[in-house]
């Protein structure tokens, strides 16, 4: 029988004692040195972080907290070591001491979060850390650095490492292909919790049981793989993953709210101080930008998301991929401060054309981000056969909805105005074409 298997933490998945309980319903174990991380203050701070952050302003019930979910991720990582240890390629290379590792990880990935993080770090923006590097101060010092070298006996170093860094050996990259890969542990939690705390069915329709009891080991040794038995399993996660962004995260509404915080954030930019700012909590910080804000604009767009009455942004205009590719691609994936320049010039535009003064936060354009979303390149385990293929080649679905840019399908261009400006805009066809002059207008032709 596998060492892997006698951890405590996997033992504790068969307790009914030293447990704490999350939704849906599902038995988290804590050992004592499992205890003592959750309850440092450094981790306690995830309870006053929202998952989803300004999705709740669509989906009112999307309140659950960073801290509710990285305990679904660690009892996830138990689960897949659990069902490894049965995987000779799995568990002839991980040792205990690995498995401990990734156990912490697990539980500890999202610890660098602050609120809104992945809107803001989508940004780019100079000065803006990766949440995975903001972690090292909360890491390598203090009370979790404490019980990491204690409790565990893992250097907080190789912490930091295994979640920022890209591992140089197999058994590394194998490791970190559970923590951050197409079939991670974070991912088969959060589309689950996120789709249940939306009100919404999509994330849950696929079978986690099965998928789990599918897993595998890649032909090289270096990353997760399913058997066929899996197949099924993975195809439903792959649509479940593309109808919560269609849907739910990339939702106009909720988009709406993104581009007014970006906004927001980005003019009150140079008066903050990062990293004080970082490491608040969600009302604290919504508190410390209001302030900041003073009477200014960006107050106008932080009192339309936090104010006593929500107030978003109207949608104008949008463009995929598909009905308008040219456009499309002229305006995605476009640093953040060039879209600031493109809807400044199209305010302009805008005011000449309505005789009327639109203030350039009165518009903005939200695009798809320069960072892509992993793509789900997985490798399916023929047993009988001794075979590997990519999913993408036996699943014509996969192929359509993951191996080519999941991005370009499931994300859009999107121009949103102030609600002040409707009426005036309402019914008139000439202002697209005066939009679509403006972004041709940021590509002078050369000579």
């Amino acid at each position: 029988m596998s060492e892997l298997l006698d951890i405590p933490e996997v033992v504790g998945l068969q307790s009914r004692s030293d447990i704490i309980r999350i939704p849906p319903e599902l038995d988290v174990p804590l050992t004592p040195r499992v205890r003592h991380l959750v309850d440092t203050a450094e981790f306690r701070r995830l309870v006053h972080i929202s998952q989803l952050g300004l999705v709740s302003l669509v989906f009112p019930a999307a309140h659950h907290s960073r801290f509710e979910h990285s305990l679904g991720v660690y009892r996830m990582m138990l689960l897949y070591l659990q069902r490894l240890a049965h995987v000779p390629a799995f568990s002839e290379q991980i040792e205990t001491k690995d498995a401990e590792l990734m156990i912490v990880a697990a539980l500890l990935h999202d610890l660098g979060h602050w609120p809104f993080c992945h809107p803001i770090e989508d940004m780019r923006l100079t000065g803006v850390p990766q949440h995975e590097l903001f972690a090292n101060s909360f890491l390598l010092e203090g009370e979790v650095a404490d019980c990491l070298r204690e409790d565990w006996q893992i250097n907080p170093r190789d912490v930091v490492s295994f979640l920022s860094e890209k591992g140089r050996t197999s058994k590394l990259k194998l490791m970190q292909s559970i923590i951050s890969g197409p079939i991670d542990v974070d991912k088969l939690d959060y589309l689950q919790r996120d789709s249940l705390h939306a009100g919404v069915p999509y994330g849950r329709h696929f079978d986690q049981q099965r998928l789990i009891a599918s897993l595998s080991v890649n032909k090289d040794g270096d990353r997760l793989a399913l058997t066929s038995k899996g197949r099924t399993a993975a195809e439903m996660m792959v649509f479940a993953r593309y109808v919560m962004f269609s849907e739910v995260y990339w939702h106009h509404a909720v988009r709406s709210a993104t581009a007014m915080l970006q906004r927001a954030f980005f003019m009150l930019r140079p008066q903050l101080e990062l990293d004080s700012l970082f490491r608040l909590t969600e009302r604290p910080m919504i508190d410390a930008m209001l302030d900041t804000a003073g009477n200014g604009p960006a107050s106008d767009l932080l009192a339309g998301l936090f104010g006593p009455t929500r107030k978003l942004y109207k949608r104008l205009f949008e463009y995929s991929f598909f009905d308008r590719p040219e456009l499309f691609h002229q305006i995605a994936r476009r640093p953040y401060d060039w879209l600031v320049d493109l809807s400044d010039q199209f305010a302009t535009t805008l005011s000449r054309h309505l005789a009327r003064r639109v203030a350039p936060h009165e518009i903005l354009i939200d695009a798809p981000p320069v960072k892509l979303e992993v793509q789900f390149n997985i490798d399916v385990h023929e047993v009988k056969a001794g075979t590997y293929r990519s999913l993408g080649d036996v699943s014509p679905m996969v192929e359509t909805l993951a191996k080519r840019q999941f991005d370009d399908y499931v994300k859009k261009v999107r121009i949103f105005v102030h609600p002040r400006l409707q009426d005036a805009i309402e019914g008139d066809a000439s202002i697209e074409g005066l939009f679509v002059e403006t972004v041709q207008s940021m590509f002078p032709e050369s000579g």
